[in-house]
């Protein structure tokens, strides 16, 4: 069988994003969230208010990011 072509289709083609770029958003967004964690944890522990709510506040820009990944698959 021999493929064709003037029949072949791309991901640019079709606006499809390639994998490896859907994977690299998803654990940019993973790694973010990993490090509001730890930064709101420390910050506990210092009693220092303001680092923990910048904990929080990477904590939910790596929540809309991932939720944003689930929602365009």
């Amino acid at each position: 069988m021999e493929i064709d072509p003037n029949k072949v289709v791309t991901q640019e083609e079709v606006g499809e994003p390639a994998a490896i770029d859907q994977v690299e958003a998803r654990v940019e967004a993973e790694m973010k969230r990993i490090e509001g964690r730890a930064k709101e944890s420390v910050a506990q522990g210092m009693g220092d208010e303001e680092r923990e709510q910048e904990g929080r506040r990477l904590q939910e820009e790596a929540e809309a990011a991932l939720e944003h990944e689930r929602d365009s698959q």
